[in-house]
């Protein structure tokens, strides 16, 4: 039950079919049958045993695939790492995962090596015709190494948005089954074009991207570096029918010429955080183009939840449970709550992963009661809907009263003038916390007028005293919005009351 299965099930089948494109290269899926099974047959030449990790640091390049599938042919653990680490963040990766090898990207060679000098890993730097050159010289082991549905296939650091990375272990069960259940939902066959814009070193690219296309024996037109005027060249050329992407993608590509090309797409599936709801009707109304808005975790293989397309949806809803998984909202006693009550979202399922590397405290934490706990609040509605309302961490205590940043992001998208918007809470001296707002613009607008915008739709206690105007929020490689990163001055303006 080895995940590379599906590679060689898939080129006995359709050899002869594209399985990547990268501008004018293609490679077949005969093509990935052979170079993965070098790459597993180089890899033990190389000492890699069954269960040691490997590091992965590449872009999205073919070379992503023939090393991620090469890696699991010998029984061993991928560990996908983003190419944009800084030396620490590499070797407190490499070393807290004890890498048996790091695979890099020839252009992080400087600072990839900085990092292993002081871990003492392995190092192979992967240049395109060089590494071709190096696999053909390696002859082909097909045999793939068998494994258990509980074996480790990846270890995903997560991207520590509010908190330090922790490293997700998920099975080849857990990603078998979330990539052939995603293949199922949407529908995804040989004619199909998938957009690969998503990091593939992150938990949505690999499962909607790149294993349920494989699955379904699709094509995945690759993108190293999402550039939204870039994404619909792409996506004209290439044919794509499916856009999986994150909130921040669907926003950038808003504001390009010949956005009206994505009402061609078959399919459009947003994840990695909430969906304005604005944005989401933007689509609709302009290009009658509707975007499914699903939910997951890196440490849920990422897919628990969807929503539905035409009458079986419910806008701003993240839908009901896939296949196999559980879902409920419980409360500070973990016991579960009735419709409409806002709690904790709790998830069952094969989904669920094997725990956190190295972490037993954490791991025991997190899935207590058999139910893996997500820090997420929501509600579920009478038919099963669920709807996030945010997480735990998040959320603002003003004067004693509740604020979820999510529902005050909502009303500033709503603006148009606004592009991106994140709410956070920051200490005061009476109230506990104030709420304040940073936003990026698409026109120049008055931070007053937004202030007063957002105070006549919501209650006095909940709009934001305290707005900054920026030219781009920071976000992580897959698109959400860091928190942490924003840094508000310490010297904004006296809070409104």
């Amino acid at each position: 039950m080895n995940l590379a299965d599906r590679v060689r099930t898939a080129a006995e089948r359709i050899g002869t079919r594209t399985v990547l494109a990268l501008d004018e290269a293609r490679l077949t899926y005969r093509g990935l049958e052979v170079l993965s099974a070098r790459t597993g047959a180089f890899l033990r030449r190389r000492g890699v045993r069954p269960g040691d990790r490997v590091a992965v640091m590449l872009p999205n390049v073919p070379e992503f695939a023939v090393v991620y599938y090469g890696v699991l042919r010998a029984g061993a653990v991928v560990v996908p790492l983003d190419p944009l680490l800084k030396r620490r963040e590499i070797a407190a990766y490499v070393g807290g995962c004890r890498a048996r090898l790091l695979i890099a990207w020839h252009a992080y060679a400087e600072t990839v090596e900085a990092a292993a000098s002081v871990t003492g890993t392995d190092c192979l730097f992967v240049v395109p015709e060089e590494f071709r050159r190096l696999l053909r010289g390696v002859p082909p082991e097909h045999d793939i190494a068998p494994t258990a549905p509980d074996d480790t296939a990846v270890i995903l650091y997560t991207a520590g948005t509010t908190g330090r990375a922790r490293g997700v272990e998920l099975t080849h069960g857990n990603l078998l089954g979330n990539s052939a259940t995603v293949a199922r939902m949407y529908g995804l066959g040989v004619d199909d074009v998938v957009l690969g814009a998503l990091p593939l070193y992150h938990a949505f690219g690999q499962t909607c991207a790149l294993n349920a296309t494989v699955h379904a024996g699709g094509r995945l037109a690759l993108m190293p570096r999402f550039d939204p005027a870039r994404a619909l060249e792409i996506i004209r050329r290439e044919g794509v029918t499916v856009l999986p992407g994150v909130p921040t993608m669907y926003i950038a590509l808003l504001d390009q010429p010949g956005v009206s090309d994505l009402s061609l797409l078959r399919l459009c599936v947003s994840g990695g955080s909430a969906l304005p709801p604005a944005v989401a009707r933007a689509y609709e109304t302009r290009f009658g183009c509707t975007i499914i808005e699903g939910y997951g975790l890196s440490e849920t293989s990422p897919v628990a939840a969807t929503n539905r397309s035409g009458p079986g949806g419910r806008p701003g809803s993240i839908g009901r449970p896939i296949a196999g998984v559980e879902m409920k909202v419980v409360g500070e006693d973990g016991a579960e709550l009735p419709p409409g009550r806002i709690g904790e979202i709790v998830i069952r399922g094969p989904n669920v992963m094997k725990g956190y590397w190295n972490d037993p405290d954490a791991t025991a934490t997190a899935l207590r009661d058999g139910w893996f706990h997500t820090g997420d609040l929501g509600r579920v509605d009478e038919d099963g809907y669920f709807y996030l309302v945010d997480r735990r961490r998040d959320v603002i205590i003003r004067g004693g009263r509740t604020v979820y940043p999510r529902e005050i992001e909502e009303v500033l998208y709503e603006h148009p003038a606004v592009r991106q918007a994140a709410v956070v809470g920051v200490p005061h001296p009476e109230l506990g916390e104030e709420i304040a707002a940073v936003v990026a613009l698409r026109d120049p607008v008055d931070p007053d007028e937004l202030r007063d915008f957002v105070r006549e739709r919501v209650a006095a206690y909940k709009y934001p005293r305290l707005i900054r105007c920026t030219d781009k929020l920071p976000t992580s490689p897959t698109g959400k919005i860091l928190k942490r990163a924003i840094g508000l001055p310490a010297d904004l303006p006296a809070p409104r009351r």
